[in-house]
C-alpha cells in the first residue's frame, strides 16, 4: 500500500479541475483507490516520464487527466501536477 502527499501546485489544478463536477471527484476517488493498492495496476496506465520530468512518472484519471507524481520512498509518493496532457507535460 502506498501513501501520498498532494504538492501546493496539485491541490490547485485539483481545486480547478473537481470543484463543480462530482463526476470527476468520484473517477478521481476510484483511480486514487486503485493507484494505493497497486500503483502499476494495468488501468492506470502508469508510465515513466523523460525529458524534464525524468523523475517522475504518471497514471490517468480519464483518457484526458493525468497525475503526475514521484516517489519519495517505496512507499511514498507526492502527487506533483494534475491536468489534461498538455497541462502537465
Amino acid at each position: 500500500m502506498i501513501g501520498t502527499v498532494e504538492s501546493p501546485g496539485f491541490q490547485r489544478a485539483y481545486k480547478k479541475l473537481i470543484k463543480n463536477n462530482p463526476q470527476l471527484r468520484n473517477r478521481f476517488r476510484e483511480k486514487v483507490k486503485v493507484f494505493i493498492d497497486d500503483p502499476h495496476d494495468p488501468s492506470l496506465r502508469t508510465h515513466k516520464l523523460s525529458g524534464r520530468l525524468k523523475n517522475s512518472w504518471a497514471f490517468s484519471i480519464t483518457p484526458e487527466l493525468r497525475i503526475v507524481f514521484s516517489y519519495r520512498t517505496p512507499e511514498v509518493v507526492l502527487f506533483e501536477d494534475f491536468g489534461t496532457h498538455d497541462e502537465v507535460y
